[in-house]
């Protein structure tokens, strides 16, 4: 099947005529049309009624073709349960169902995933081109041609296994590490933080965290982060550093006195970081930037932290400081 793009936009295009957002305001008009695939210059979408030859499936989302090729459009939904070549797939608000999609064996290595319904959900052209590359997708130009038969299909940035986020209180850390796994099938949530338990601001804190975070992911509530570093068997987020720390502080005893069972589990910690074979993504509190602490304990925690940053730092393939919700690579 060769299938050609008239439009990759959203249903008002991108930009969306009359609007003043930021997003629209900087790209010249009519950039991207609404999205209209053509499929072998005569079976357009939905596809429930295509001509002899052609197949339709998924509710009429799916198209297979004389060929044997499929071509399956993501609207929302339920999804099936076949191997596509060539998926078009609206990423903007809901990235993980294209984890989920590798996970259940629809998209693999040779699918070719491209990104449609584009609007201005995202601030520009350049930062869609960086989430598509940590997901192993990209986007075309309208009128592009697209064959199942010969799929162009974009493999994960190789941003290394370990992957560093420092920022403020909320600075967007944790949502630019969600979002750069967003694409894997499997992934470890290593949540470090207590539940919140008495304390209504920080339980909803941590349900916010719960609610965002895809349902296909597995949570593991832990402190032993050198010890599920270790035994991963997934990709692994972990979230955050500074709540770790401030746990490890706590089952020592370490706020006033001996602290050397602080800095051996920290000296695992790096360990477990450098030698792990699985990408990982941390979340941790940038320290250097803010009053010094008026407590000595205080000091020391905001000290341990600025150490272990700089440790796992220089570990990492990929370290980055997230402002505002926008990702500066250091």
């Amino acid at each position: 099947m060769k299938v050609l793009l008239t439009g990759t936009a959203g249903g008002a295009g991108w930009p969306e005529p009359g609007c003043r957002c930021a997003s629209c305001s900087v790209l010249p008009a009519g950039r991207r049309r609404p999205f209209e695939p053509v499929v072998d210059g005569a079976v357009r979408f939905p596809f429930d009624a295509p001509p002899a030859g052609y197949r339709p499936f998924a509710g009429g989302h799916g198209l297979a073709g004389p060929d044997g090729s499929r071509l399956l459009h993501i609207p929302e939904g339920p999804v099936p349960d076949v191997r596509c070549d060539l998926v078009l797939i609206d990423l903007l608000d809901r990235p993980e169902r294209l984890g989920l999609l590798r996970r259940d064996g629809v998209v693999d290595r040779d699918t070719e995933v491209v990104a449609v319904g584009l609007d201005h959900r995202i601030r520009s052209e350049e930062e869609l081109a960086r989430r598509l590359a940590l997901w192993g997708a990209r986007a075309v130009p309208d009128g592009t041609t697209l064959d199942t038969l010969r799929p162009v299909a974009t493999p994960p940035v190789p941003a290394g296994r370990r992957e560093l986020l420092l920022g403020g209180s909320r600075s967007g850390k944790s949502a630019e590490a969600e979002l750069r796994l967003a694409g894997e099938p499997h992934v470890t949530y290593l949540a470090t933080g207590p539940g919140g338990e008495g304390d209504g601001e920080w339980a909803a804190r941590v349900r916010a965290h719960r609610e965002r975070r895809p349902a296909h992911w597995t949570t593991v509530e832990t402190t032993d982060l050198a010890g599920a570093v270790r035994g991963a068997t997934s990709p692994l987020l972990v979230d955050g550093l500074g709540t770790w720390l401030a746990a490890v502080f706590d089952e020592h005893g370490a706020w006033e006195g001996d602290r050397s069972a602080v800095w051996r589990r920290c000296d695992e910690l790096v360990a477990a970081w450098r030698d792990t074979a699985w990408r990982i993504v941390a979340v941790s509190d940038e320290v250097g930037m803010g009053v010094v602490p008026a407590t000595s304990s205080g000091r020391a925690f905001r000290d341990a932290l600025g150490r272990l940053n700089e440790r796992l730092a220089a570990e990492s393939e990929d370290v980055t400081l997230v402002v505002a919700g926008r990702p500066y690579r250091l």
